[in-house]
């Protein structure tokens, strides 16, 4: 409460006495030298026939630069181009005509699974895990073991719980 006092003694005469002081000058600008060439406008011939006129040795030395660039993202399409020629046939179909066109696929990448080939390494996989490891699943359909043991961990196909209701105490409503 004290300072309050101080802090604010004679408060309007400082402000007074601070807006009252004249404000520095500012430094003034740097002076340019503009060379008189370049005040010519577009409108004098001479500089227009200066910068359409040919220059024979700018020119030479143009032709002799050779640049050569590649591009790393078409360097790694030819990658993908080159593993997705490796392909292995399909080992399982659907069966029947399909409206979907999954029975006109023939081939699969390797590393890859068709629909019904995941489903059934999931399944046979689930129904005998000791003969279907993921080793084995991963060397039948060429695939990286890391990824199958993933898959095998967090895919379950077709997996239904039913939960039977409690029948204690439950309230059911009448029909009039």
């Amino acid at each position: 409460m004290v300072s309050r006092i101080f802090r604010n003694f004679n408060l309007e005469n400082r402000v007074h006495h601070e807006i009252s002081k004249q404000r520095p000058q500012p430094a003034p600008h740097h002076q340019v030298n503009v060379p008189p060439e370049a005040e010519i406008g577009p409108e004098v011939p001479e500089v227009t026939d200066a910068i359409h006129k040919k220059n024979a040795p700018l020119l030479s030395l143009l032709k002799s630069v050779y640049v050569e660039s590649k591009d790393p993202e078409t360097e790694s399409l030819k990658h993908a181009e080159q593993k997705e020629e490796e392909r292995r046939p399909l080992r399982y179909r659907l069966p029947g005509g399909d409206p979907y066109g999954l029975v006109d696929i023939t081939d699969v990448p390797k590393g890859k699974l068709s629909i019904v080939e995941a489903l059934r390494a999931l399944a046979s996989h689930k129904r005998d895990p000791q003969t279907w490891t993921p080793e084995k699943i991963a060397r039948e359909y060429s695939l990286n073991v890391k990824d199958m043991k993933a898959h095998l961990k967090f895919f379950i196909p077709f997996e239904v719980k039913i939960i039977p209701p409690k029948m204690d105490n439950v309230k059911q409503l009448k029909g009039s």
